[in-house]
């Protein structure tokens, strides 16, 4: 297979009609890279939270599929975005992942250029250029667009990429208004980081699979890993004292949204909105302003919000975490903590121990998947495995699609994979489409009576 992949082989890999998808998509080079150049290069990638660079000069470096890129505030109050690599000679111009600048030097010649990225200085401008280099036309590469939704930094390299606005729309402002809605959330300082060898598409599926607890965490069941206690709460979450078969046929909703968005699982019940059970404090869903945000809909259902291509967020515990792609066969994990900075103390502890027993590189769940992602990703290397695909089709064909209440539609129904077909079905989508214009005409949509 080569780098020149037809359109309809892209769209054969997934097959929404049985619920398959091909491996080779989790194993072969040309698909990956294809995944850097239409996927990472075009969408809008989370790239930082407000609070993490709040002053002029501040920054933190992040990543666009593979491209090494900085997000910080210029002078002027707004966030850029720029590759972090020399145009002279590609050299990184900031070492450091987060800190304060009021420029940004390359150590090999000396080019330096401003909080917009605009080439302001190059030794021997004089004597070597004879004046000739047109410093205007030699700034750092700018992000074609960057934008934020309450907080939360978005940028795409794409400048025929649709608006924010329209690429999160209704479900994806339901995923972020889960964790923005809570009060004055801050990103605490620090942000975990680790490497598991699998292929980055695993790590995200999982994001929605609630089949796999009952097995995969039975260790970190009995190990207590869920028995802390909240402030003034419950011991543990009452999830967890559900048998397996219970939680299997727990109710759940799920919310897809265009280009691959979607928010799946457990629906909450009165009881559920008044806990404040271990990791989830929900009593913030009262405010009248938060129940606007989230409309009726987005108040049945907290976890697990996804916003395309590779932003999850852990509505139990308040974090995030970003899947970035190191190769088809490696995976760097980040996890960000989020804070409302006028939560009682008890609850900031509560959130820290969480961080780091839950999920994260000393996260008994987190180790736990790990595990599952690196050997199912090594399941789509053999020659022979490679022509049998891999089967998604868990509620397929069953749940009720309900759009009655002002909000999106959504589908409530069991234990299921739906979110996880709709991921590699908008997947298909994204690669087999030639430009955003194509892929604007041609990804799927839910269906609206």
């Amino acid at each position: 297979m080569t780098i020149a992949l037809k359109k309809e082989e892209m769209l054969h890999m997934v097959d929404p009609e049985t619920g398959t998808v091909d491996r080779r998509i989790f194993a072969e080079q040309d698909i990956y890279e294809l995944e850097l150049e239409r996927i990472f290069a075009r969408a809008w990638n989370f790239m930082a939270h407000d609070s993490q660079i709040p002053n002029p000069g501040d920054f933190f470096m992040t990543f666009i599929g593979e491209d090494r890129v900085i997000c910080l505030r210029d002078n002027d109050g707004n966030p850029q975005v720029l590759v972090n690599t020399c145009r002279h000679r590609g050299n990184a111009i900031c070492r450091a992942e987060e800190g304060h600048a009021t420029s940004f030097m390359c150590t090999y010649h000396g080019w330096t250029y401003d909080l917009k990225g605009d080439l302001v200085g190059v030794p021997g401008f004089k004597e070597v250029y004879h004046e000739e280099l047109d410093r205007e036309n030699w700034g750092l590469i700018k992000a074609a667009h960057v934008d934020t939704y309450k907080g939360f930094i978005f940028a795409t390299m794409d400048r025929d990429a649709p608006s924010l606005a329209e690429y999160l729309g209704e479900v994806g402002n339901i995923c972020l208004d889960q964790l923005a809605e809570r009060g004055d959330i801050r990103i605490v300082p620090g942000i975990q980081k680790f490497t598991i060898p699998c292929n980055w598409k695993f790590a995200t599926d999982n994001v929605w699979d609630f089949y796999h607890p009952g097995i995969t965490h039975a260790s970190s069941a009995m190990a207590g890993n869920w028995g802390k206690a909240a402030p003034g709460g419950e011991q543990s979450a009452v999830r967890s004292r559900q048998t397996p078969q219970q939680r299997l046929k727990a109710a759940h909703i799920i919310l897809l949204g265009e280009y691959g968005h979607a928010l799946s699982g457990p629906k909450l019940d009165e009881q559920g909105l008044a806990r404040r059970a271990f990791g989830s404090d929900n009593r913030w869903r009262e405010r009248p302003e938060v129940k606007a945000a989230l409309g009726p809909v987005g108040l049945k259902v907290s976890e697990h919000p996804h916003i395309f291509p590779n932003l999850w967020l852990s509505t139990s515990g308040g974090q995030l975490s970003l899947r970035l792609p190191r190769g088809p066969g490696k995976t760097e994990i980040w996890w960000f903590t989020l804070i409302d900075k006028d939560t009682e103390p008890d609850w900031h502890e509560l959130q820290r121990h969480q961080a780091n027993h839950v999920f994260g590189p000393a996260g008994m769940l987190e180790q736990d998947d790990g595990e599952n992602w690196g050997q199912s990703t090594l399941g789509a290397t053999g020659v022979v495995s490679r022509r049998f695909p891999f089967n998604f089709s868990a509620g397929r064909g069953h749940g009720q699609m309900i759009e009655d209440e002002g909000g999106p539609p959504y589908v409530e129904t069991v234990v299921n994979e739906h979110a996880q077909l709709w991921h590699y079905r908008a997947w298909s989508e994204w690669m087999a489409a030639d430009s955003w214009q194509d892929l604007r005409r041609t990804h799927s949509r839910v269906p609206r009576d």
